[in-house]
């Protein structure tokens, strides 16, 4: 075999193998692990002596987090660092962003090199971004590509002493907003769901959308253990997800996300007849078992069926929200049954609560009066 001996950073005596039989080369080296040991390492199967020794350095750079490392490698250490702290969805939509949007552009570059103008060149190509249709990306989502480059560079002045982000010098793009909140009243949401009747499960995944208020996730998780029937109650502490082909089961969003919804007797009535109908279901398995293209398929049908104007899955559960608003029910009320915080629910749907500055006025008048001032 043959020996191409090199130094290399951390001065670890290192070696790059050709081996004859196969026509390729590999790598063998020792190096200090975080706790000062020393450990062997090897990885076999490259074409050219050049690619083991690139791999050996990056493995190396990574390890002593030298900052000469490309973005592509610390890109590597941080999906490390981070994807066991971070539910499995949330990681999925990271990781998209991070080697779709952000590693083809700045990969090759240098943690160390990339700075302010290098951000804004990208900032611009995004900016600029057109799909097949003409399309640029929505404000939210270029906001939320700039959010995920600055994390990354966040964890590098955290944790790897990068002097700076050049991420946050640069500044944000787009904007927080989303989409404007729309909702369905009552007399809409009954309509839609009369044209449900024709496929109970759609029917019934829809009515505990609406008359609950819980989220996608929280709807597809729903087990039948989940409900009390003779307490009318429904606990939410699970959420479904549909990620790699595979079906994923997590917590739910938050920690305030935990909670037990009371449910309307008609609901109560409503479910128990669809359980009826299978035969032998467990109690653990899935009620709904279906995705969310399906029930936004469905959606599609309905609104295009009956003529009600066409909202998100999600803004059922702004619907559901506005309902209780306008029954009168408080913030704090509202925020226990859906798993938000009443401050959120305050900020978001004050537009909704109606106001009652002439209530204040003519309530300060008699007191007033009655101190006789």
């Amino acid at each position: 075999r043959d020996v191409a001996p090199s130094r290399g950073l951390g001065d670890v005596y290192k070696r790059q193998y050709k081996d004859k039989a196969k026509g390729t080369w590999y790598a063998s080296f020792y190096f200090e692990n975080w706790t000062g040991k020393k450990e062997k390492k090897m990885k076999r199967g490259f074409k050219t002596k050049r690619e083991a020794l690139e791999w050996e350095r990056t493995f190396l750079q990574q390890q002593t987090a030298d900052l000469d490392m490309t973005f592509e490698s610390f890109v590597a250490l941080y999906a490390a660092d981070m994807k066991g702290r971070i539910k499995a969805n949330t990681w999925g939509t990271k990781e998209h962003i991070l080697y779709k949007k952000l590693v083809p552009y700045f990969g090759k570059r240098k943690m160390s090199e990339i700075h302010s103008k290098e951000v804004m060149a990208w900032q611009s190509e995004m900016l600029n971004y057109r799909d097949k249709n003409g399309n640029p990306y929505s404000p939210v989502y270029l906001k939320t590509l700039h959010n995920q480059l600055s994390a990354v560079f966040n964890h590098a002045v955290k944790h790897y002493n990068l002097k700076v982000n050049p991420a946050a010098q640069v500044g944000n793009m787009g904007k927080a907003k989303g989409r404007e909140m729309l909702f369905w009243t009552k007399a809409e949401y009954l309509k839609f769901a009369e044209a449900m009747m024709d496929k109970p499960l759609s029917f019934y995944a829809f009515e505990v959308l609406y008359w609950c208020g819980v989220r996608e996730g929280e709807l597809l998780a729903l087990t039948p253990e989940d409900f009390d029937f003779e307490k009318r109650t429904v606990t939410i502490n699970k959420s479904y997800q549909r990620l790699n082909k595979q079906d994923v089961v997590t917590t739910p969003k938050t920690p305030k996300s935990n909670r037990v919804i009371q449910m309307p007797q008609f609901l109560c009535d409503e479910l128990q007849d669809y359980l009826k109908q299978f035969y032998g279901v467990e109690p653990d398995s899935r009620m709904f078992p279906i995705s969310k293209s399906y029930l936004h398929r469905e959606m599609d049908r309905g609104c295009k069926q009956t003529g009600v104007k066409r909202i998100r899955i999600h803004d059922l559960r702004h619907s559901h929200i506005s309902l209780l608003i306008d029954m009168g029910f408080t913030a704090l009320a509202i925020a226990e049954r859906v798993g938000h915080e009443s401050i959120d629910i305050t900020y978001r749907y004050a537009h909704l609560f109606p106001t009652r500055q002439v209530e204040m006025a003519d309530k300060l008048d008699l007191l007033k009066n009655e101190k006789g001032v």
